[in-house]
């Protein structure tokens, strides 16, 4: 394991990163706290923040693309950036089935699908990870 990659890639990277780590970090939180506690709201406030902050990052991040600057994972990042202010709203309004698929689906779409392919080769995560 290296940051060397990581510390080579440019500010948009290393935000984007360090905020979905934060959102991976808070995710078992948001799973073991109480639902609708104290605990449960303010950290899922912070964890917004941080999937927003990976979204909005990623508009700058352009190593894989498909049309002109753009890949694939930016129509995620709309998304998430579209979604997620919904999601929070829904839980507000007390609909909490539709907060709590909106935000499985957070998880596993744009934290483990995504955050998956960037441990493939070639990619800084694989490097960190793995070297090379």
């Amino acid at each position: 394991m290296t940051l060397e990659p990581l510390l080579a890639a440019g500010p948009a990277i290393q935000i984007h990163t360090a905020a979905a780590l934060l959102a991976v970090v808070l995710t078992p939180v948001q799973l073991l706290a109480g639902k609708g506690t104290a605990v449960h709201r303010t950290s899922g406030y912070l964890w917004a923040l941080a999937m927003l902050v990976v979204a909005l990052s990623s508009f700058w991040i352009h190593t894989i693309r498909v049309v002109g600057p753009w890949s694939p994972i930016h129509l995620l990042s709309v998304w998430v950036v579209a979604m997620l202010p919904l999601a929070l709203l829904a839980a507000r309004r007390g609909r909490v089935r539709t907060h709590r698929n909106a935000m499985i689906a957070f998880v596993v779409g744009a934290l483990l699908i995504a955050g998956g392919f960037t441990l493939m080769p070639g990619r800084i995560m694989h490097g960190v990870l793995f070297g090379g």
